[in-house]
């Protein structure tokens, strides 16, 4: 008797599939299913002319989920030859339930990603239940993997290539009203009860159903390779996804060239190319980066891992944020879309009734892309209050400051602010947007410190998927809880570290922007360093994102640190970057892209380009300079950095670490973050090679004793 997959058959003769793995939360795609799936596709032919179709459909409430990754994590090269048996071995079970000769559908009433949707798309019909939490697709590529179940091969004779291909190299999880659209699935139901009657309708009127690339006649979608459209296709395609990876990325790579190669071949050899091209990602470190941090790591952060415990959850219904500007905005935005009311708070409500209309100005594109229903919008924009009172803060239970980075102005703005809503609801939280202000010396201008943290959101709000919590000195669990569980209810992740001058992401970011800065300080080619930086995989080179930032922001921050360790009675080492940023802010006035001159132009008839003069001033023609190490300059500034921050105690998890890094603050993914980066890069090589940094460009690249400590034990972080 098979424990994993019910057979049930009825009058009609129809078979109903149902997955249900005992003692499991989810159906996954294991050693034990895929035996117990072999089971039944034997007893599927065996018992073939008494069956009059089949219907396939789960008892949990994913339909089926992918792969083991902690196994895939331990593939090896030595491990291929098994691997490449087992798939071709579950291929091989798949297709010979797609030629069954009886009608098979697939009655997905719960999540089908990745292995759980090859399954799907196996079947001659996919019912899909319109639940909008439900999602199916191929994100294996947000791993560093291809679909290695047939699905590469099956999208593209299911869609066409033009059609497959941004699915298939984007990841893309789709609704069920996406996947109709689409074409993965063929009709929605209401509930799963429908969908089993319509999936034995549909066997009823369709006894001889096949897959379309079954049937005579059959051609792809879109034309196959001899097509003039699917020619210009595959030759503009390789140039496309190099511009956007910079080849940091090998999974689209081998995605694109199994889609066109598996074009060319019948379908089973075409699955034999995926499992070749799969073979040669699941082996290699970029994978195993990814799959650390992207699913284990974040997993484990969303779940709550820097959560403080024993705390209740507790919802926010009514958010303050405090300032209308860019980033206020922002937050007050996605605080609404979220569900939850806002008052938007500024120094008078006309300032904040600006923020609002900035809000709706946004909003409006959203609608007018057909992402957004105009009542939904509506809905939004009712949720926020624009007020320049104070006292429209009360009934608050959970406030966000968002004005600009001055000490003073913040301490008042959070000192009157906290005078209300702890007035009202003594059980509020008060927080800080900061990006570097230390969040124990603004917890002095409050009366409950123990009530404030810092949430500190990155620009822009909308867009960016991270939230950084800072416990100041004196936080609270309640408060870090509390915050915690807004940013989880908005849709964001949040990563919890300790208190410190620039935190974690600042203090890491800045390493990045400051390092390509000393390398134009050095005579290196401007051009030269924000193409290096885009080819190990940074979204932005570092003189962009300084004009990006703001070059008086960073001066600023940098004399005001200086300023506070004075007081202290300790000095700011020197770094070679900043003479630059003086000479442009405080000589020439090119202060970034907000003043529309920094290390970039800003025509108004053209987009942005590099300074020319820039050029003319620092580039030394006579310097040898290594690609290689200008990219590993920018990557091990950052590691190094991260591993302070760890040994100072501002880091308190490896998971925050890397998640925070890839996603606040555009580490590269192929990395898995900041100290996967150094694990993948292995301890002692990582040692080794900033030791020669360190000699070549100075005590930055000087590696933590806590670094070489755990090399020479072969400790891994």
């Amino acid at each position: 008797m098979n424990e994993i997959i019910r057979w049930e058959r009825d009058a009609r003769g129809v078979v109903t599939l149902t997955m249900d793995a005992p003692g499991r939360s989810a159906n996954t795609l294991d050693s034990a299913f895929r035996t117990a799936f072999a089971e039944v596709v034997d007893r599927l032919e065996a018992e073939r002319d008494d069956i009059s179709g089949v219907v396939l459909t789960s008892a949990k409430r994913t339909f089926l989920a992918g792969a083991d990754l902690t196994e895939m994590l331990a593939v090896g090269e030595e491990h291929v030859p098994r691997l490449t048996t087992e798939l071709d071995g579950f291929k091989t079970l798949l297709r010979r339930l797609e030629t069954l000769g009886r009608p098979v559908v697939a009655l997905v009433n719960g999540s089908a990603l990745g292995g759980g949707f090859e399954l799907a798309l196996a079947c001659h019909r996919r019912v899909c239940v319109d639940d909008p939490g439900l999602r199916v697709g191929l994100p294996e590529v947000m791993l560093g993997l291809l679909p290695a179940g047939g699905g590469v091969t099956r999208y593209v004779r299911l869609l066409g290539l033009a059609a497959a291909l941004p699915l298939l190299l984007e990841g893309k999880r789709l609704r069920p009203a996406r996947a109709l659209a689409a074409g993965l699935v063929h009709e929605l139901a209401p509930d799963a009860a429908t969908g089993l009657e319509r999936a034995r309708e549909w066997i009823a009127a369709n006894p001889d159903a096949r897959q379309p690339w079954d049937s005579p006649g059959y051609a792809i979608p879109g034309g196959g390779l001899s097509d003039p459209v699917v020619r210009q296709v595959t030759a503009a395609a390789p140039a496309m996804l190099r511009k956007r990876t910079h080849g940091t990325l090998p999974a689209p790579e081998r995605i694109l060239s199994a889609a066109v190669e598996g074009m060319a071949v019948d379908v089973e050899t075409a699955q034999r190319v995926e499992t070749r091209y799969f073979a040669d990602l699941v082996t290699g470190q970029v994978a195993k980066n990814m799959i650390t941090a992207f699913w284990f790591q974040l997993n484990e952060v969303n779940a709550g891992r820097s959560r403080p415990d024993g705390v209740p959850a507790r919802e926010a219904r009514r958010v303050g944020v405090l300032g209308s500007g860019m980033m206020g905005a922002g937050i007050a935005r996605v605080t609404a879309e979220a569900g939850i009311e806002v008052v938007l708070k500024d120094v008078t409500a006309e300032v904040a009734a600006a923020g609002r209309d900035r809000i709706a100005a946004e909003l409006a594109a959203v609608v007018a892309a057909g992402r957004l229903a105009e009542a939904d919008r509506d809905a939004v924009l009712a949720r926020i209050t624009p007020t320049g009172s104070d006292a429209d803060l009360a009934g608050c239970d959970l406030v966000i400051e968002a004005v600009p980075e001055n000490r003073e102005l913040k301490n008042a703005v959070l000192a009157a602010a906290e005078d209300v809503v702890t007035g009202s609801r003594p059980d509020a939280v008060v927080t800080s947007n900061t990006s570097t202000l230390p969040i124990t010396g603004l917890a002095a201008a409050l009366r409950l410190p123990e009530r404030f943290c810092g949430l500190h959101f990155f620009s822009p709000v909308p867009k960016m998927p991270l939230v950084e919590i800072i416990r100041g000195r004196d936080s609270g669990d309640e408060a870090l809880a509390t915050a915690f569980d807004y940013v989880r209810r908005i849709g964001k992740t949040p990563i919890v570290v300790n208190d410190g001058r620039g935190f974690f992401t600042s203090r890491v970011f800045g390493t990045y922007a400051t390092e390509g800065i000393a390398m134009v300080a050095e005579g290196v080619l401007p051009a030269l360093v924000e193409n290096q930086a885009r080819l190990a995989g940074f979204p932005v080179g570092p003189l962009a994102v300084s004009d990006e930032v703001s070059l008086s922001l960073m001066w600023h921050i940098r004399e005001q640190t200086a300023a506070d360790l004075a007081r202290e009675g300790r000095a700011l080492p020197d770094h070679p970057a900043f003479p630059v940023v003086d000479l442009m802010v405080n000589e020439l006035g090119r202060a970034g892209r907000a003043a529309k001159a920094g290390f970039y132009d800003y025509p108004a008839d053209g987009p942005k380009r590099l300074w020319p003069e820039l050029t003319t001033r620092f580039h030394r023609p006579e310097l040898e300079v290594d690609a290689r190490t200008l990219r590993d300059r920018l990557l091990f500034a950052q590691a190094l950095e991260a591993v302070r921050c760890l040994a100072d105690g501002v880091l308190t998890s490896v998971a925050d670490a890397n998640i925070g890094s890839i996603m606040g603050i555009g580490f590269p993914p192929w990395t898995g973050g900041v100290l996967q980066f150094v694990n993948g890069y292995g301890l002692p090589a990582f040692v080794a090679r900033a030791d020669e940094l360190a000699a070549a460009h100075g005590d930055r690249f000087a590696v933590p004793d806590l670094l070489r400590e755990r090399a020479a034990e072969g400790r891994p972080f």
